[in-house]
């Protein structure tokens, strides 16, 4: 599987949401290939180097994204929000003339699934409010004009019942350094990555461990 890639200083999980600005000649022919052939990119957190001008070293773990919606402001400028899919690994990379990176890449199998246990129906129930009240401060602001791109920051439907949807959805949006934040996103167990959310939001005192 071949994949152009988008190198980030961000972490994209398998069913989050990555809303994006596009302005560099590269990416711009990149997303508009990708529109005109319903193709995904994928998204790699950047070890060395930005995220504009040169070509950025990688991570070798990085997540499918597909546009879901995207808007252009101004000429030169496109705001963009995609979707990570399925996790893949990097098996080789080439650099093309005009500093795009494609990859010839082996996906990574999702997490087996397994319901919610009981013992991190704390952290969903965190989750929810969290959703909750995004959802009230987005009904709050009705009389602006709705964006498509910078909406919300979840994609529905919300799986409060799902190990995998929980952990990934509570991974991106807790203050966890983004090497953490990478290692927990290649982790191919939800268990073990609820297990080490939980201990986090428990140490920060974001959950009680009575709760």
């Amino acid at each position: 599987m071949q994949l152009p890639l988008f190198p980030l200083s961000t972490v994209l999980f398998p069913g989050g949401v990555l809303p994006l600005r596009v302005f560099e000649a590269r990416y711009m022919d990149m997303v508009r290939q990708c529109m005109k052939t319903d193709a995904p990119f994928g998204v790699v957190l950047i070890t060395k180097g930005g995220e504009v001008g040169a070509p950025a070293a990688t991570e070798a773990v990085g997540t499918v994204a597909r546009i879901a919606a995207w808007d252009m402001p101004q000429l030169g400028l496109l705001h963009l929000r995609a979707i990570g899919g399925e996790r893949f690994r990097i098996e080789q990379a080439e650099v093309q003339p005009d500093g795009l990176q494609v990859a010839r890449v082996q996906p990574i199998a999702p997490d087996d699934d397994p319901p919610l246990d009981e013992q991190y129906r704390p952290c969903a129930d965190l989750l929810q409010r969290v959703i909750d009240d995004l959802g009230r401060q987005r009904a709050e602001d009705d009389g602006e004009p709705q964006d498509p791109v910078n909406s919300i920051p979840f994609e529905a439907p919300y799986r409060f019942d799902s190990s995998v949807w929980v952990g990934n959805r509570l991974c991106e949006f807790l203050p966890i350094p983004l090497r953490a934040r990478q290692k927990l996103m290649e982790l191919q167990d939800a268990a073990s990555r609820l297990r080490l959310v939980q201990r986090f939001l428990l140490q920060h005192g974001v959950l009680k461990s009575n709760e």
